[in-house]
């Protein structure tokens, strides 16, 4: 079993080392390695079919690997035990309830399954869906759904959460509800392993990233690091005399807007000026970025 402190002296909810997985020719997560430190949200990027949710799987105990030395809160998923699954909460991207039972019959039904469960009432509410208690699952809409989703994620008050694509389908209103819930969650010391496709969330919620391509760690770290990192310079924008839009990629954007300040003698014309985003950031490391 590897250890559970990294060389900083971080206890560690998960330690991956090396981990690999395969699919006939397709190698889908190409030597991994991965910390996560207890209480904190993690965020894991990357594109479609760069081994995001095969390594959530994987962590899980839902799937098996080819190669690598991986522990979940201090054991191997592959030979988890029940007490230990009943540790670890999961909101998969495709879930199904019975859609014949309400939602308060769904969540306290699943809080059965736990040793310690959250109160339903409690985690209906949390999640919105206290005027949808006794709605049948069928007559949810598809973001209602998503949110009973994640209602079955939490109930057994898990000290580690895995969250995959878990705000597909949302409006922006629940969305916000949701980060909500995250930081909640993270307050109470649950340590959250988020994927998605949303920047914007991954930036608002983790406290650490890490960007897949190709099955690889490219990057990881802070958001701010990762923009300062990686990021290309600023851009600065400003309109001239005859009406003419410009914009300037550069290192030294304060030289520039000075520069301009003294072409202008002061007031500089639609001046703008942009840093690196995190999708910046996130689209130049998985191949995706476009030429301006």
């Amino acid at each position: 079993m590897i250890g559970v402190m990294t060389a900083h002296g971080y206890e560690l909810a998960v330690d991956v080392r090396g981990l690999r997985k395969r699919y006939g020719d397709v190698t889908a997560v190409d030597g991994i390695d991965l910390g996560i430190r207890r209480g904190e949200v993690f965020g894991l990027l990357g594109p479609n079919g760069a081994g995001k949710s095969t390594t959530v799987e994987i962590l899980q105990g839902n799937r098996s690997r080819d190669a690598g030395e991986v522990s979940v809160l201090g054991a191997d998923p592959a030979t988890g035990t029940r007490a230990w699954r009943s540790r670890v909460g999961i909101v998969w991207q495709d879930e199904s309830a019975p859609a014949e039972l309400t939602v308060r019959e769904t969540v306290r039904h699943f809080a059965h399954y736990y040793p310690r469960p959250r109160d339903p009432e409690q985690v209906i509410g949390l999640v919105g869906l206290e005027a949808k208690a006794d709605s049948r699952i069928k007559s949810l809409s598809g973001g209602q759904r998503r949110r009973l989703d994640v209602a079955l994620g939490v109930i057994g008050d898990p000290e580690l959460l895995l969250l995959d694509e878990p705000t597909t389908g949302f409006d922006p209103a629940a969305r916000r509800r949701f980060w909500d819930l995250i930081r909640l969650l993270a307050d109470e010391g649950t340590t959250i392993l988020l994927t998605t496709h949303y920047l914007e969330e991954a930036e608002a919620l983790a406290d650490r990233l890490a960007i897949l391509a190709g099955g690889r760690v490219v990057a990881e770290g802070e958001p701010q690091a990762l923009r300062d990192r990686f990021g290309t310079g600023a851009a600065v924008e400003w309109t001239e005399p005859d009406g003419t839009a410009r914009t300037e990629h550069t290192e030294t954007p304060t030289r520039t807007v000075a520069g301009l300040m003294r072409r202008f003698d002061g007031e500089i014309p639609g001046l703008r000026v942009s840093r690196p985003t995190l999708e910046d950031v996130y689209l130049r490391l998985t191949g995706q970025e476009t030429v301006r």
